[in-house]
């Protein structure tokens, strides 16, 4: 029999969860010669997701759930899960049910191959997005991709089948400031992808503002590229040299026309630029500075509250 683990991160999803907990039921119980464990970890939901959790886990000992102090973001509560991860096969996916779980009768026998290490999901449409948000979508997969060594695949999603192996590896990378895309394709083995199409979500409404998912580019960005800070130090390069020729020529006309040293709303409009440039590449930097500066401090990634279910393990606090 093969131990597999399934990990579901879950924020204030009371709504979703029971139709989730149905279909993937239905779908674990046919794959054959597996011996499965659901691992619901709630990310400090203020609904009644942890209540809802308990009593399922009270009914089946197949479940186990761990619920963190307070809301520490989806990256913390899948480090967790892989922390407390037990199968030779470890399946990340979301509970909204964006993620079909009828993909692991698929991925499972691929993994027994032998041939891949791990199976992944990629969208390939957005249909039902804003469009700015699969035009911004599709820019940073472009961007990140130029500017990191670490490939990205467009519309790659966090659901996925990994072997023992790999879930080790990515756990032997304990950065506070996780981009687990990133992570997990930093970390090699060979993968398999699974092309399906957008898939809206059972019930409740996304955790993922326009906003966060900009902050999250960003992370990933700084994460797995320098090439932000290249970029300020060829601004700053470039704009020394200009302003250098600028004077040479300025003195030059002078000395030959007289009386051109004038000109100073456009002297103004030129220093605002320059100092906007300026800002700019101290931003870049503040960044950089303010990772390193959460990382030096190593605080933990979670804190842990409460966890309970599983065979023989009451609640604890």
């Amino acid at each position: 029999m093969t131990r597999l683990t399934l990990i579901v991160p879950c924020y204030n999803e009371e709504a979703a969860l029971p139709v989730f907990c149905e279909r993937v039921d239905a779908v674990v119980s046919a794959l054959p010669g597996v011996e499965a464990e659901f691992l619901f970890v709630d990310d400090g939901s203020t609904d009644a997701t942890l209540p809802f959790l308990r009593a399922l886990a009270e009914r089946d000992r197949r479940v186990r759930y761990l619920s963190f102090s307070r809301n520490f973001g989806k990256e913390a509560a899948m480090y967790a899960g892989l922390q407390a991860a037990t199968g030779d096969l470890v399946a990340i996916l979301d509970a909204d049910l964006q993620d079909p779980p009828e993909l692991l009768e698929e991925m499972l026998p691929l993994i027994r191959s032998g041939q891949y290490d791990c199976v992944a999901v990629r969208r390939v449409t957005r249909k039902g997005e804003p469009a700015i948000r699969s035009l911004f979508a599709r820019a940073f997969y472009r961007l990140i991709n130029k500017v990191s060594r670490t490939q990205i695949v467009d519309g790659a999603r966090d659901y996925r089948l990994m072997t023992r192996q790999m879930v080790d590896s990515i756990l032997q990378l304990t950065e506070v400031n996780r981009f687990s895309k990133g992570i997990f394709s930093w970390v090699g083995y060979r993968t398999h992808w699974l092309e399906v199409e957008n898939a809206q979500r059972a019930a409740g409404q996304t955790k993922w503002s326009f906003f966060k998912l900009c902050l999250y580019a960003m992370d990933g960005i700084i994460a797995f590229s320098t090439a932000p800070l290249a970029i300020a130090s060829v601004l700053g390069l470039a704009f020394c040299v200009i302003a250098f020729i600028a004077i040479i020529f300025v003195i030059v006309r002078q000395l030959i026309w007289g009386g051109s040293a004038f000109g100073w709303p456009s002297m103004v409009c030129i220093l605002l630029f320059v100092t906007g440039i300026q800002l700019f590449c101290i931003g870049i930097l503040g960044q950089y500075l303010s990772k390193t500066y959460l990382e030096v401090k190593r605080r933990p990634i979670y804190i842990l509250r409460e966890s309970g279910g599983g065979e023989g393990h009451a609640p604890q606090d």
